[in-house]
């Protein structure tokens, strides 16, 4: 069963949401930066904001439609929402917590279906403990045990692991990942982190300004934007202005040289014609370094150039080259030991052709 949502509705004279999409069962993940919209989508389809014009409805049961008049109460629509805050009713046991939306079934129900979803979220042992017992990764699984124990139709999370460490991330993650091949709903995820989305997603939905501006797998959406804002985003340190000078469609290559330099980059087809200007991202951790010319590589682009400052940050040297514009570049304090990395020297540039992303300037 689907979530088909079109909708828009204006929050301030200079914010309006206007989207249109069918979510399939399985986890689609929400992207984009603070203030695109993620968490207004989430509100509307869980019937807290009522959208100005629209049709939500899941399968054939519409929840909002302003044709029809249709508007279903957010406690009708079997929809379960875990906010970023959890908002857990700290004089509750964690029991409690669970089987609160549930007051309407009988308690033996109630309670074998509460043991249920907490032995999926391993969270069995917790169920007589109140919120303030026990850590913030087991409070987040009770959170989202609240959510499932009423077996909504879709789920929604907004970036509901944020506040976790890596490690219990993790295993949530996991959890989450094994309840969802098994019951197999409709879920839109809001989060800000690529390593979720990887982790979790089979669709992304870039949201910019209020409006889908992309829409695939998280490594076509990420690992191959097709905007500039989506670039910035998804972690390109670098965005070179450039113009197409030649296009090679028997290769599936094009050339595009830099904004003021004679640097010439080949990057993969796309679209644009010579003449076009357009912008090349590429990721510093994507490009190699060498104190001598290389030869006999398979990689297309090789750039003189010479360093121009050197920082260490954790375990990152960050080298910024300047090839008539400047680059940023990635590599370890051993590698920058090992070849002398230092502000002055002359350096060449190694990056592959699939390296290079052609984005659009908007």
């Amino acid at each position: 069963m689907s979530l088909a949502v079109h909708l828009r509705t204006r929050l301030s004279p200079r914010f309006q949401l206007d989207v249109a999409c069918k979510v399939a069962p399985g986890v689609t993940i929400v992207f984009g930066e603070s203030g695109s919209g993620k968490t207004t989508l989430l509100r509307c389809v869980a019937g807290l904001i009522g959208p100005d014009e629209g049709r939500i409805a899941i399968g054939d049961r519409v929840l909002f439609d302003t044709a029809s008049g249709v508007d279903v109460e957010p406690a009708q629509r079997r929809v379960g929402f875990v906010f970023q805050q959890l908002a857990l009713f700290p004089h509750l046991t964690a029991a409690q917590n669970i089987a609160y939306g549930l007051s309407r079934l009988p308690r033996a129900v109630r309670e074998e279906r509460t043991a249920a979803i907490a032995t999926s979220f391993r969270i069995a042992h917790l169920l007589e403990r109140r919120p303030r017992e026990i850590s913030g990764g087991e409070r987040q699984r009770i959170g989202l045990a609240r959510a499932l124990v009423t077996d909504p139709e879709i789920l929604l999370l907004d970036e509901p692991l944020s506040a976790l460490d890596h490690d219990t991330q993790s295993r949530i993650i996991a959890d989450l990942r094994e309840w969802n091949q098994s019951r197999r709903i409709p879920i839109l995820y809001v989060t800000h982190a690529q390593r979720e989305a990887f982790a979790l997603g089979e669709r992304l939905l870039f949201l910019r300004d209020g409006v889908i501006v992309a829409d695939g797998t998280p490594d076509a959406v990420l690992n191959a934007p097709a905007r500039d804002s989506i670039a910035q985003v998804a972690g390109f340190e670098n965005l070179l202005d450039g113009v197409v000078v030649d296009r090679r469609s028997d290769a599936g290559v094009m050339l595009i040289r830099l904004v003021g330099t004679s640097v010439e980059l080949e990057t993969p087809l796309a679209s644009g014609d010579i003449g076009h200007l357009l912008r090349v991202a590429v990721r510093a951790g994507d490009i190699l370094v060498a104190t001598e010319r290389p030869r006999g590589l398979s990689a297309r682009n090789v750039i003189a150039g010479k360093i121009a400052t050197v920082s260490r940050q954790g375990a990152i040297v960050h080298v910024i080259v300047r090839i008539g514009v400047p680059v940023e570049v990635h590599v370890t304090p051993t590698s920058t030991e090992l070849l002398d990395l230092r502000p002055g020297r002359s350096v060449w540039l190694v990056i592959k052709t699939h390296s290079c992303h052609p984005v659009s300037a908007v």
